[in-house]
Order: structure tokens, then sequence, then C-alpha cells
């Protein structure tokens, strides 16, 4: 059995991908744990030479991956460039854990006490479509680096980028049952994660809805968990901000890959004493967004991922809705939707649901607590901006804000070496730098009797 692989900006076919069954996933989790007990001893400087070798083949293939990724999931040529290389430096920097991945000596009386990070056993990693080599880096590169073998399902809809990374794999020599790609359906191949009793841990991206569905699944088994799920981030603009750059910048800081991304900031807060003013900059930044063929070099905007998305999006804008203004976004084949600017009222449901496309929603706050207090009115915490001059300003509203990450001046939510996640829905726990690898090890406690 096979799905069909779709370009988003021209409908095309670009490859048929055969399904993983369940039967095939169960063989595949079984050759990942009888693969583990040789994987974890392979000693941490041969372990991390591995690793590093595998992102110097991703760094060589970088035009490679970004040109299939540019085809598969309509991703601008320059962003898709970007997420190759975050695979290689999420890889290199990974590659330095196996040898530094110490325990403690622990004083007791009457003996030695110490710990052990072991690790766990086969991850099943999730990945999702709107970045798809990214988040698959950001699973796969720490739980291999802790000792630990993956079984990876890529997205249905975008699944290319994946293989190609198993491939590389296989090529540096780490061996082909400690990291495999298993597209297919997430009610087959992600579900069996879930429940198979041999994967140890679960690592998923992607709704809010599904990642409930998963905790709920991984409980019964007490399963480790990492979510990362979805969100409705600010962007708050103080009076006393830089508006000239906070307008420029805010098209970038929502409409990047199209709004197909959690961190979106797709709530601009704006200080009512520069609101207008703050409009008027911002309808150029919007209207001059170059909207088209992903491939192009000076292209800022592709399209959304499917048709069924498109409905999705345009459902949010229907006749009559309180448009501001919008870009262009082109004719003919593909998934296209313009950026939107919408100015609605608080209860309206595109201030409260995740949109996941390139609509943002502008609204007026008074003072520091009616900011935070609209900000916080959210069921989703994962990202977010402050605008200021004002560093006490900027302290407060940071701390105040229920959000895993957020930039003050700036619309940048992840650095490789830096933990990344959300609060209340989300998600749960940190992926990224030093504090996502301890969540792939278990701590073991040995007490020595002298």
């Amino acid at each position: 059995m096979t799905f069909d692989v779709i370009n988003p900006a021209t409908e095309k076919l670009v490859r048929q991908v055969p399904h993983t069954g369940l039967d095939e996933t169960d063989a595949a989790i079984v050759k990942a744990h009888k693969a583990f007990e040789t994987w974890r001893n392979v000693a941490p400087g041969d372990r991390a030479r591995l690793l590093r070798r595998f992102a110097e083949l991703v760094d060589a293939h970088n035009e490679e991956l970004a040109r299939l990724e540019v085809e598969n999931s309509g991703h601008t040529i320059g962003n898709a460039r970007w997420e190759a290389g975050n695979v290689r430096d999420v890889l290199h920097y990974y590659a330095a854990a196996p040898e530094r991945l110490f325990g403690k000596q622990i004083p007791v009386p009457g003996g030695l006490n110490v710990t052990f990070h072991e690790p766990l056993g086969v991850v099943g990693v999730i990945v999702p479509w709107n970045f798809p080599m990214p988040i698959a880096g950001w699973g796969f590169a720490p739980a291999l680096a802790a000792g630990n073998t993956v079984v990876l399902k890529p997205a249905e809809l975008t699944p290319l980028t994946a293989i190609r990374l198993g491939e590389l794999a296989r090529e540096a020599g780490i061996p082909e049952d400690v990291f495999q790609v298993l597209p297919g359906k997430g009610s087959v191949v992600g579900n069996r994660f879930v429940t198979h009793p041999l994967v140890r841990k679960v690592v998923f991206t992607g709704s809010t809805g599904v990642g409930k569905q998963i905790m709920a699944g991984c409980a019964d088994q007490v399963k480790r968990l990492t979510l990362e799920l979805g969100g409705k981030s600010a962007n708050i603009v103080f009076a006393d901000s830089d508006l000239e750059k906070a307008a420029a910048t805010a098209p970038y800081g929502v409409f990047d890959n199209a709004g197909q991304d959690c961190c979106a900031r797709s709530r601009i807060l704006v200080q009512a004493s520069v609101y207008d003013r703050f409009m008027e900059l911002l309808e150029p930044a919007v209207k001059n967004l170059v909207v088209g063929a992903p491939g192009d070099e000076k292209t800022e905007m592709g399209p959304l991922i499917s048709a069924s998305h498109l409905e999705k999006v345009s459902s949010y804008v229907p006749d009559g809705a309180p448009v501001a203004f919008q870009g262009v976004a082109p004719d003919g084949p593909g998934f296209w939707f313009p950026p939107t600017v919408l100015t609605p009222s608080l209860d309206d449901r595109t201030v409260t649901e995740e949109i996941f496309g390139p609509v943002v929603v502008v609204l007026p706050f008074t003072d520091e607590a009616d900011a935070i207090r609209i900000a916080n009115d959210s069921e989703y915490g994962l990202s977010g901006s402050i605008w200021t001059n004002d560093v006490g300003c900027a302290i407060r509203v940071s701390r105040a804000v229920e959000a895993g990450n957020l930039s003050v001046n700036s619309h940048s939510s992840v650095r490789y070496w830096t933990p990344f996640g959300g609060v209340k829905q989300s998600g749960l726990g940190r992926e990224l730098g030093p504090d996502a690898l301890d969540s792939f090890t278990e701590v073991k406690n040995v007490f020595i009797a002298t």
C-alpha cells in the first residue's frame, strides 16, 4: 500500500511512498529493542564519532535536503536550507553528550553512593508536517546520543526528508536497526508507538487534541513522554518600543512558513496610544511580503500544506470578516492563502483558536496589566514576543506571561543549545539544550557499603 506525496505549490505528484503496516511496525520495534543492547554499550567516543559523521553528511547534502523539502512541503528555499542546517547543528551539539553524560557521587555514611544516567530503550518519535527536518532531529539526536534506539514516524504529507535522513544515518555508520524511519498512518504506526510495551518513550509534536490522546495512551504503561503541541502566541508591543522595527518584523513572526508554526505570534497586542500608528506601519510590511514559488530565492512565504488545510484556514476569514488588510497570493495551482490581518473582538474565535495559517489578529490594550491579562487569556502557552525599551517592564512582563519561550525585541524562539517547550496545553517537557538529554535517560542510584 502506498500514499501520494503532493507538491503543495503545484499540486503535482512528487512520489509514492509505501505505508508501514502494523506487522512491519511491530517488527521494527522488536529489531530496535534488540539493537538497543548493543548500541547502549558502544563506547561513548565511538557513538559521538558516528553522530558527528552523520552531521557532516547532513551538511554535505544540505542543498539536496533543502530542495526536497521545498518540493514536498512548500517551504521557501532559504528556510529549508536553515532547517537542514539545524539538523546538522543539533547532531553536532548532542555528539558532545555521550562522553559528558555524568552521574554524581553523593556523600553518605557507611559507603559510596553514585548515580548513573541509563538510556531508556526504544524511543518513538512522531514528527509533524510543518517542520519535518528540524523537529525530527530534535527527537532522534539526543535520544541516540543518550544510548537509545529510535523508530521515527514522519507525517504522511511530508515523509521525504525523514526517509533521506535515515539513509544518511546508515551511510554514516549508524546501524540500520538503531535508527529506523517508518512512514505511515498515525493511527497505525504512531498509535503502535504508544501501545507497544517495548517502546519506552514517545516524543510527539502536533495538535493539542492528538497530544491528549497520546498522553492518555501512554498513561496505561506509565510511559515517558515529551509533547510539543499547539500555540496562540502573543506579540506584545508597548508604546515606548521601536514601533518601526516592531511593525516591520511582525509579519515574519507570524507568516513564516505560511503561519504553519506553533510559535507563530498570531495575536499582536498593541498599546492603545500607538495602535493607529502601528497599523499604518504594519500595512505596507504585510502587503510587500513576497508570496510565491518556494524555490525562488526572493520568496518569503510559500503555500499551505494541503487542500484540506487551505479550506480550514479559509473558514476563519469568511465574507464579512473584520479584515484590516491583506497581502497577495498567486492564482492558479497550489494551496495559496494571502497574509491576512484581522481586527476582531476579544471573544471572536480567531482570537482564541489556533488557525495555523497566515492569519493574525491585532488587539489594543491599555496598560501593562491589561497586556498580561489578554496574553494569558489562552489555553496555550508556547512562545511570544515583548517589544519595549523599558528593561523593568520587559522583565516583569516576561515573568508574568504564561509561556515556555519568550523573546524581547525579537521573534526568535529556537536555539538548539537552549530549552524549548510549552506550558498549559502547549505541551509537556523540554526539547533542545542540555535539559532534553536528561529526558532520554533514567537516573539510577547505587549504594555500595564499605
